[in-house]
């Protein structure tokens, strides 16, 4: 874990200087203007650099890992804390330009200073508003962390590993601030004229809170060359690190059903083992399926055979599975048989009973389904897969563990294998025969188009919440996606503004993409037209190519305004 940490801050530095840093470097860089100073020392300047820096660290550590949970608890927006951070960028640099302020502003840090410049105590503070609208560049170890957070299952460990991380980052943004100093102290014409720099500094400070506010860098970030993406792969991507954030996201397993997924993990689980006592169903928010949407425990279901499956109704592979839960649902229930779908979100709008309601009337699913709104119980399970089925014997014992699609007949065998133990004098009906429809040829990977995993966009660098524009390029890298025209760049997803176009260099028989508005999208596939799609209704998977063999191509889609693409899949 130790060696985690210390990639942890060689990755902060890396985002620290990659291009997303861009809007807060002029709020770094006047680092030494005070409200309460006219002419701050050279020790003084100093002292405000490295309180400003201080207070980056701590307060986007403490908000990463845990700044979502802080807000659910307390049901306040998601949005509260960078509109703090902005309002504190507000108010400093309002003071610079009134020095009666300026004074007010400092009086509260006064009362706690016994003796020395109070300054240092406001840089601080300014230092945590800046640390609020601090958006790095987030690469494994910061998307391990944030998706922790989000799920309200921060640690020590993951509050650590963001202070190493915030610490990086700020290493280069102490060494601009200190460059703003030793500018200030080695140019005397600046230093003899530092008073008049103060509203100059103020200005730049509202000026940096508007462009934060309405991410007016966005179009400078994407022109900047992503000179930090090798670098970026080295420290964090290779398996060492790989493998410490997985232990990290799963470190609450339980003993042998852990060793049991790791067995699963490489296809290669027998058909029965001991894999402990399931775990219970925990933090769920909703059902569906049950008699007036009551909910439904292991415990009652104590004595049945019951088959656990993680899903969601956007993942492909989920909707080809499924076909064969129900048909097993159906086939077995009356013999003893439950099962209960664990509806886990991947999106957004996945959290949305209604939505998902929606995709499981589109399935035909008549099993229970339980709500896993906040991923408690998939983090019960230490859970990693859409679909991921978890069998569970009459005494409460998990007995097969399989992730993703294909050998059902083997986990249709244990089906009836611990059916026929529970209950020895039972007569079973024949084995079901849902077709197979997992695919055998290379797919390409599944491939995500908001800014949390863009790393297959090869036209330029995407910013979060962002309006910007793309050059298509003539010609589209192998298992890469290209953008033309000018989109709306999310977290989770891309939303066409104008001229909106994506070109997808594949390898599948079929490509699937998960839309949602209202619109069209017209495709063609290497120049030939293909059916136009038209989204409408709850956000869903649409079949954009459905070919009778694999094959490699480019796709090339035209949204209309207002149309949100978030992750193509195959097979």
């Amino acid at each position: 874990m130790i060696v985690l940490f210390i990639i942890g801050y060689f990755a902060g530095v890396i985002a620290g200087v990659s291009p997303c840093i861009v809007p807060v470097l002029p709020v770094v860089f006047v680092a030494w203007a005070d409200p309460a100073v006219s002419a701050p020392s050279s020790r003084h300047r100093r002292r405000r650099s490295l309180a400003i820096v201080a207070g980056v660290t701590t307060s986007f550590s403490i908000i990463t890992a845990l700044g979502s949970e802080i807000l659910s608890v307390l049901g306040l927006p998601q949005v509260l804390w960078h509109d703090l951070g902005i309002g504190v960028l507000v108010i400093f640099g309002v003071s610079l330009l009134v020095p009666t302020m300026g004074e007010w502003l400092e009086r509260p840090f006064a009362r706690f200073a016994r003796s020395g410049p109070t300054g240092t105590r406001s840089a601080f503070a300014l230092g945590l508003g800046l640390g609020l609208v601090f958006v790095p560049c987030a690469g494994p170890v910061l998307a391990a962390v944030s998706i922790l957070g989000a799920r309200h299952h921060a640690s020590v460990a993951s509050v650590l590993l963001s202070v190493f991380f915030a610490a990086g980052a700020a290493t280069p943004l102490l060494i601009i601030g200190l460059a703003g100093d030793r500018l200030i102290e080695r140019s005397r014409r600046v230093g003899r004229v530092a008073t008049r720099l103060r509203p100059v500094a103020g200005s730049l400070l509202l000026a940096m809170a508007v462009v934060i506010t309405f991410n007016l860098a966005a179009g400078l970030q994407t022109a900047l060359p992503s000179y930090t993406h090798a670098l970026e792969r080295w420290i964090e991507g290779n398996s060492f690190t790989t493998t410490q954030l997985r232990q990290l996201q799963g470190e609450q397993g339980h003993g042998s059903l852990a060793q049991c997924e790791n067995v699963a993990a490489t296809a290669s689980m027998p058909a029965l083992a001991d894999c402990g006592v399931a775990p219970a169903l925990t933090g769920i928010t909703g059902w569906l399926n049950t008699p007036h949407d009551q909910p439904v425990t292991l415990r009652s279901l104590r004595g049945h055979v019951v088959l656990i499956d993680f899903w969601t109704y956007t993942c492909i592979n989920c909707r080809r599975s499924v076909p064969h839960v129900e048909a097993w649902y159906q086939r077995y229930h009356r013999d003893g048989f439950d099962v209960i779908g664990v509806a886990a979100p991947e999106f957004a709008f996945e959290h949305e009973i209604g939505n998902i309601a929606a995709g499981a009337a589109s399935l035909h699913l008549t099993y229970p389904l339980a709500v896993d709104d906040n991923l408690a119980t998939w983090t019960a399970y230490s859970n990693e897969y859409w679909p991921a089925e978890y069998l569970i014997d009459a005494t409460g014992v998990i007995r097969h563990v399989a992730y993703g699609e294909g050998d059902y007949d083997v986990t249709e065998s244990a089906i009836r294998s611990l059916l026929t133990a529970a209950h020895p004098s039972l007569t079973l009906p024949s084995p079901t025969s849902v077709p197979n429809l997992t695919p055998t040829d290379v797919q390409s990977p599944e491939t995500y188009l908001g800014t949390q995993q863009s790393q297959y966009l090869a036209n330029g660098t995407m910013t979060p919440n962002a309006t910007q524009s793309f050059t298509l390029p003539s010609q589209v890298p192998s298992q890469s996606y290209v953008l033309g025209g000018t989109w709306r760049t999310e977290p989770e997803f891309i939303t066409a503004v104008s001229d909106a176009t994506l070109a997808l260099n594949f390898s599948s028989s079929k490509v699937y993409l998960v839309l949602s508005g209202s619109g069209t999208v017209s495709a063609r596939l290497d120049g030939r037209a293909l059916p136009t799609v038209h989204v409408h209704g709850f956000p869903t998977l649409y079949t954009l190519v459905s070919l009778p063999s694999a094959t490699s191509g480019t796709l090339t889609l035209h949204l209309s305004p207002g149309v949100s693409a978030y992750d193509f899949t195959f097979g």
